[in-house]
């Protein structure tokens, strides 16, 4: 035992002065580990810190009260959740009848007597800011009491005392543009407010808000948004209540549930009742909706270690060869510690000693480094995160067990260098021969097996209900058998070597004549290529199927622009102007909606005298599906399926805000409609028709219905006027986008209607750039109303840097692991190179071995990598397809309409298989001295 502690000891002091005098070799290794748990530590203790604890998550819901009251917008009681975040009503949604509209007095109605109490207010709208329109949220509420400590932080000025004061959250001053001390308008109020101070939430740092003392606020710009004309403020109402004594208790809270109030408890949340005692679990857990939370679920717990353990796999690929090229450079001394009585024990200690040094000196400087990160970055965490730290926690023995981690990894990586300079002679060691090994027969056989197995488990997976973690776990498998089976699949490139010229036939030889160095390598590169090719291949099979079902609003290059709130359409005329002035026009479509009511009215909801315009299809042109008493439930699977290609039954894929519009010819060129017909139509007072379902014998029924006469009801129409129209019905191929009817401005006229301006479409001379759709969004805010502007520019692809990323990264492991092949590849060839240094070789002939020798590990890694690559991929889209045939199935959808593509990235495959071997050959051979030192070439 003695002896044995000695030896290590003696062991690691090698290593260490060996460390040190390689120090370029060292700091690779180490980096390689130290990388990883840099990010590993520094994630720990961002996720640790960001953890809350319960009193520190109540006290940012309530602040120091002791609960918040607020209403649950149901009828009757209910039961809630321990947490105050859910309810339902009593005895289910199954019984429930919605009631009346909420009693504004029932909140201060139940707040206990005696109790502390102080209203919060919130509410939603825009404010004019130095760029425009800011959509934000209002609140009023007393922020200088006592109860709202820990709900809100000032962090600059001071707090709102008065009418006309505000703060702002630096959120909102952030995206506004404005400051403490900056004055503001809402959007349709007059009233200018004052910024005294800026304060944050700290559970919500990226929420716009602004707060006002109580009743200065709300109730102003309701009255002021009454006036004009258009929507008041819709205030929401809770009550932060301190009671003393034990608090709230969940008595307490039961009670109040019963009056359809819902309640956060400070006393509750920090010492929450059993399971037994909550009805809403009950009542979750019989209807089959209830799951506890307990952390992790197995499959990411599983998903997880599997990523950890490709990562240690990773790196011991790569920090291998780089323990090997140390100790194939240190043979000597090894051969010297066998010559002295040393044994094959101790010369496995030597090597498996520098994996541990490099380790445990990566796992002190990654940790320490992790931690000094995320000290450094916290406000940027915090920030990207959208709530602050609960604190800085530090879990030591979580530091510990990643520490340790970095220690595991350096001694896997010098297990096998370490086996392989014990198997040397002290002979062939002290002479520098490399000797004879027979390769290994039982690896292969066990990579092919894990091969077998993985695809078969992935194949599994496309129709297993665990489909995508399946499939993950089966790619994963076999990538390691892929793995496993590289030092045969490397010798089966050298069969290659026949038809290649001099220097790469020399450089592949060497290649497969010494698979013990050149696997790892390209197996490093195959896992990190493979990774790259599996999720380039699955983004880019998304993105051509979401470029197939892109369902454009309007031809290409055609914009519009329409006011949203009907109550502002006097102010279109002005729209329409500053879009012409400001946009690059070649026809402009001026189209109107009939309006049948009070002006302002929305289309199906509004205040008493209110209505629409509908289209009335003939009975025998509808849809069976939604005419039926039964709805589409009403028929089986089979005769779901055929009505659905019945042409009645038919979709418009396009939403518009009103199917029957009013406009002239122009609207036709400015929608691409060809059709002679349909112009001539408009221009002699007859309508055009989109639709032919909608059609009986040359005329269209639009019938005026007022909201009190509708009827939601299957096949049941609800009352009104109607007014029957002559229309032309436009071919086929003539696409409405949306519209079903054109009514020309006489026809309208003469059946007397009433018709409002809401929207023009346009089409461009040219295309309309950046700063002229700045300019055009800027007049409309000037005019005060909400009016976007939108051009149709086609399937825009979503910017995606994870494939870039993925790329550079592969790029990066295979140059690295590449150029540590070649590394050991000079220092087993220096021999070859003195004999042809001396034999008159030219000197860039070491540069050109380096190149190709480089070159052909990172060949071989990228082409295996990307065939390894499209396993994961492939079972993956198979899996999405089985899951979108099953949705359209329910749903009764046809599957001729199925289209889940697998589509290879050839751009990345190709920069890939060219770009990053090329890259690398070409970097080995620029940092290889074309000369070395003259030396003799020892015998042997």
């Amino acid at each position: 035992m003695k002896s044995s502690y000695h030896s290590w000891v003696a062991a690691i002091r090698i290593a260490r002065r060996d460390a040190w005098r390689a120090k370029g070799r060292s700091a690779l290794v180490l980096a390689m580990i130290a990388l990883p748990i840099v990010g590993v530590s520094a994630a720990d203790l961002t996720v640790r810190s960001a953890e809350l604890s319960p009193e520190q998550k109540v006290t940012r819901q309530i602040g120091a009260a002791d609960a918040r009251l607020s209403d649950s917008h149901l009828t009757g009681p209910v039961f809630q959740d321990v947490e105050g975040r859910n309810s339902s009503p009593a005895g289910g949604y199954d019984t429930y009848v919605p009631g009346a509209e909420p009693d504004p007095k029932l909140l201060p109605s139940v707040i206990p007597a005696g109790a502390q109490s102080l209203k919060d207010s919130t509410a939603h709208t825009k404010i004019r800011t130095r760029y425009g329109l800011l959509e934000s949220d209002l609140r009023e509420i007393d922020a200088a009491s006592p109860l709202v400590k820990g709900m809100i932080e000032m962090k600059r000025g001071r707090p709102a005392q008065e009418a006309g004061e505000v703060v702002a959250t630096t959120a909102f001053l952030k995206e506004s543009g404005f400051f403490v001390g900056s004055e503001f308008r809402a959007r349709g109020s007059q009233t200018w407010y004052r910024i005294v101070g800026a304060y944050e939430l700290p559970s919500e740092l990226s929420k716009s808000e602004i707060l006002a003392p109580p009743g200065t606020l709300l109730a102003p710009l309701d009255k002021a948004f009454q006036a004009a004309g258009v929507p008041g403020v819709v205030a929401t109402d809770s009550y932060l209540v301190k009671v003393g004594g034990d608090g709230f208790t969940w008595n307490m809270v039961k009670a109040l549930n019963t009056k359809s109030v819902q309640v956060v408890s400070r006393a509750v949340f920090l010492d929450p009742p059993a399971e037994s005692d909550v009805p809403y679990i009950a009542q979750q857990k019989k209807a089959g909706y209830y799951s506890a939370d307990q952390g992790l679920p197995t499959t990411e717990l599983a998903v997880l270690a599997t990523v950890v353990g490709l990562a240690m796999l990773e790196i011991c690929l790569l920090a291998g060869p780089a323990f090997a090229v140390g100790a194939r450079r240190s043979r000597r001394q090894l051969g010297l510690v066998g010559a002295n009585g040393g044994d094959r024990r101790h010369i496995r200690a030597i090597v498996l000693s520098g994996g541990l040094v490099i380790g445990a000196a990566a796992a002190v400087g990654g940790t320490v480094l992790g931690i000094a990160l995320t000290l450094g970055l916290r406000p940027v965490l915090e920030e990207y995160l959208g709530a602050r730290f609960g604190g800085f926690t530090l879990r030591p023995l979580e530091i510990l067990a990643i520490a340790l981690l970095a220690v595991l990894t350096g001694l896997l990586a010098a297990i096998a260098p370490a086996v392989t300079a014990s198997r040397q002679t002290v002979l062939a060691s002290l002479t520098g021969r490399r000797g004879v090994r027979r390769a290994n027969r039982v690896l292969p056989v066990l990579g092919l097996v894990a091969l077998a197995a993985g695809a078969a488990i992935a194949l599994y997976g496309t129709a297993s209900r665990m489909g995508a973690t399946v499939v993950a776990g089966g790619s994963a498998i076999a990538e390691l058998g892929i793995v496993a089976l590289t030092p045969v699949l490397v010798g089966l490139f050298g069969r290659l070597g026949r038809w290649l010229p001099l220097s790469p036939r020399l450089a592949l030889r060497d290649a497969v004549r010494n698979r013990g160095r050149t696997a790892p390598a390209v197996a490093a590169v195959l896992a990190a290529v493979a990774g790259t090719v599996a999720v380039s291949t699955y983004t880019h099979s998304q993105e051509v199927q979401a470029r197939h079902e892109y369902v454009a609003d309007l031809p290409d290059g055609v914009g519009i622009v329409s006011v949203n709130e009907l109550g502002r359409s006097k102010d279109m005329g002005a729209v329409r102007e500053a879009v012409t002035q400001e946009l690059p026009l070649a026809v402009r479509a001026d189209v109107d909606y009939i309006s049948y009511g009070k002006p302002g009215c929305e289309r199906f909801t509004g205040n008493e005298g209110c209505g629409r315009a509908e289209i009335i299809r003939p009975k025998e042109q509808r849809c069976p599906l939604y005419e039926a008493k039964g709805g589409a439930d009403a028929f089986g699977p089979a005769e779901k399926k055929a009505l659905r290609k019945d042409p009645r039954c038919t979709y418009n894929r396009h939403s518009v805000q009103f199917g029957v519009v009013v406009a002239d010819e122009k609207l036709l060129t400015a929608l691409a409609v060809t059709d002679p017909g349909a112009v001539a139509a408009l221009k002699e007072g007859k309508g055009v028709s989109f639709d032919k379902r909608n059609v009986k014998d040359g005329k269209v029924t639009v019938r005026l219905i007022d909201n009190k006469d509708e009827i939601y009801e299957p096949g049941v129409d609800p009352k009104g006027v109607d007014k029957a129209f002559p229309v032309h019905q436009a071919p086929d191929t003539a696409e409405g986008w949306g519209l079903e009817l054109v009514l020309p401005p006489a026809a309208a006229k003469s059946a007397g209607l009433t018709t409002l301006p809401f929207a023009s479409y346009f089409t461009l001379d040219g295309t309309a750039t950046s700063q002229q759709k700045q300019r055009v969004a800027a007049r409309i805010d000037q005019i005060g109303v909400e009016a976007p502007v939108t051009i149709e520019a086609g399937y825009q692809a979503q910017a995606d840097i994870t494939g870039l990323a993925l790329t550079v990264f592969a790029g990066l492991v295979t140059i690295g692991a590449a150029g540590i092949a070649t590394g050991l590849a000079q220092a087993d060839a220096e021999a070859d190179l003195k004999t042809l240094a001396a034999v008159g070789a030219p000197p860039r002939v070491r540069r050109t071995l380096s190149g190709f020798q480089c070159g052909v590990v990172a060949l071989m890694g990228v082409v295996l990598g990307s065939a390894a690559g499209i396993l994961p991929a492939v079972g993956l889209r198979l899996v999405q397809r089985r899951e979108t045939e099953h949705l359209m199935e329910m749903a009764g959808d046809a599957n001729d309409r199925l289209f889940v593509p697998i589509a290879v990235p050839w751009e990345t495959l190709g920069g890939l298989l060219v770009v990053v071997p090329l890259g690398a050959a070409l970097l080995a051979a620029l940092v290889t001295k074309s000369s070395g030192a003259m030396a003799r070439r020892e015998a042997g």
